[in-house]
């Protein structure tokens, strides 16, 4: 049964946002985290990632795997923002205008960066990023039953 510490979900919370991938080794209770193959295809893994990788291919069931939310749950974590928490209406109409366009994500970022709105966006991406952490807890126990 895995279970997580908030000192370590904030952990992995933090290093999903930046775009690392985590694994949690189950018996040392330890987080490894690595770059996301898909952010930074031109990156060389340290020696120390690679025996980390060695080790998860030796023993996978020692290891939980914390991945980024996929797209589509990102745009909705976006979109639940801008529902809840903008009240002003342009600022709304343009979030929600640059969600339906190519690079939504960078387009949300810009505008919500240039408001008064963006310590509280930081804050509620990280809450939200530490509920999927908890979300994949929970996966991995179900899978392990």
């Amino acid at each position: 049964m895995l279970s997580l510490n908030e000192k370590e979900v904030d952990h992995i919370a933090t290093q999903l946002l930046k775009g690392m991938i985590c694994f949690y080794q189950i018996d040392k209770k330890k987080i490894h985290q690595m770059p996301d193959d898909e952010d930074y295809f031109n990156y060389d893994l340290t020696e120390a990632e690679e025996d980390v990788l060695d080790e998860i291919d030796e023993n996978p069931d020692n290891f939980a795997e914390f991945t980024k939310m996929e797209a589509p749950q990102e745009h909705q974590m976006m979109q639940d923002f801008i529902d809840r928490k903008v009240k002003e209406r342009n600022l709304a109409e343009d979030l929600v205008n640059a969600l339906s366009k190519p690079k939504a994500s960078t387009g949300f970022k810009f505008l919500i960066d240039g408001s008064k709105y963006k310590a509280e966006w930081a804050e509620y991406r990280k809450g939200k990023y530490e509920d999927w952490v908890k979300e994949q807890v929970d996966s991995f126990n179900y899978s392990e039953e």
